[in-house]
């Protein structure tokens, strides 16, 4: 299965709050409390971000992930010419079906056709299933930018320099 990454239609932004809400209980194996309410808002999310979608064939929804450059609210961690993705999501029974890698790729391409110079992510330590994926596509770690979004929460962060070919 080869999915077809594309952006978001308004039609599916309830569909991806719900999926990405799922993924993120499903790492942290609770309730993700206020956070969840922002997961949910894709519609947001889209006015300061590109929302990208993998579909299959059907057009059934498979994962998504949001891209935001620098000045955006969702692109905390961006400094000038870099870009950020966010709330990578994909749903259980498309994992290890190169999903993930689709949407980091549309994500690295946009990146790439803006001309930025640098593709910035966090991560939570639990998340060794995507790290592998980013590090296989070049990300390296950034331990220097390490952050605590809130008590508890703490996030890794990789970059891939897009001045390199």
């Amino acid at each position: 299965m080869s999915p077809v990454v594309r952006l978001a239609r308004p039609t599916e932004f309830a569909e991806i709050g719900e999926l990405t809400v799922e993924v993120y209980r499903a790492l942290r194996g609770s309730s993700l409390g206020e956070y969840e309410v922002e997961l949910r808002d894709v519609a947001r999310r889209a006015e300061g971000a590109d929302v990208f979608v993998a579909v299959d064939e059907t057009g059934a929804l498979l994962g998504s992930v949001a891209f935001a450059t620098f000045g955006s609210e969702y692109a905390e961690q961006a400094e000038p010419g870099e870009a950020v993705f966010r709330m990578l999501a994909v749903a259980s029974v498309a994992r290890g079906q190169g999903v993930g890698e689709a949407l980091v790729q549309a994500c690295v391409d946009r990146a790439r056709a803006l001309r930025l110079c640098r593709l910035r992510l966090s991560t939570q330590a639990i998340m060794r299933d995507a790290h592998r994926l980013y590090e296989r596509m070049g990300f390296v770690r950034t331990p220097e930018n390490d952050w605590t979004v809130r008590p508890g929460i703490d996030l890794m962060t990789y970059a891939l320099d897009l001045t390199e070919r």
